[in-house]
């Protein structure tokens, strides 16, 4: 896709970007309470967080992901729009920018859920590569963000090690 590097920044730090589909909150009509979940959540893993995209739910939620990538994070957060209504396109706008689709981690945070909600089912979220960059879509609910959240904990450095081309051959942990 992109030539960009997803490596680290000059600082060291890896860069992050987070976008936030809710039509509702990019319309002023209630303040974003995930975005801020989220951008505490990569502070503490050490990236450098670029500040969230806070979108309507549709089309805008592509063109923001596309922004992002031609920044070269090593990350991009979603939250919001992955459930089943009419207007929740998260998944289908984040869908064709992926190269490699990675269903464990999606099939990890339905898990994670559902042990609080039967509704986790319901999530539609995509997690994958685009380009050197790892894009996973994460409820919009600041809960499910949280439940996610703790999910990607013990593995996003080495996500993001492996798709920068860092950490070696693959591990077989089976």
């Amino acid at each position: 896709m992109s030539g960009h590097d997803a490596g680290p920044t000059p600082e060291g730090a890896r860069r992050a970007g987070i976008v936030i589909a809710s039509t509702r909150a990019a319309t002023g009509v209630y303040e974003d309470r995930t975005g801020p979940v989220v951008a505490d959540w990569l502070a503490d893993h050490g990236f450098d967080v670029i500040p969230p995209a806070v979108v309507p739910d549709g089309p805008s939620v592509g063109a923001a992901l596309r922004a992002l990538l031609a920044l070269g994070p090593a990350a991009i957060i979603t939250s919001g729009g992955t459930g089943l209504s009419p207007d929740d396109v998260t998944p289908e706008e984040t869908g064709p920018l992926l190269d490699r689709d990675v269903p464990g981690i999606m099939e990890a945070l339905r898990a994670a859920g559902s042990t609080k909600t039967p509704l986790a089912a319901l999530s539609r979220g995509h997690a994958g590569l685009a380009g050197r960059t790892f894009i996973v879509n994460l409820p919009g609910s600041p809960s499910g963000v949280m439940d996610g959240l703790a999910v990607l904990d013990p593995i996003i450095g080495h996500i993001c090690d492996q798709a920068a081309g860092r950490g070696g051959a693959s591990h077989d942990h089976h």
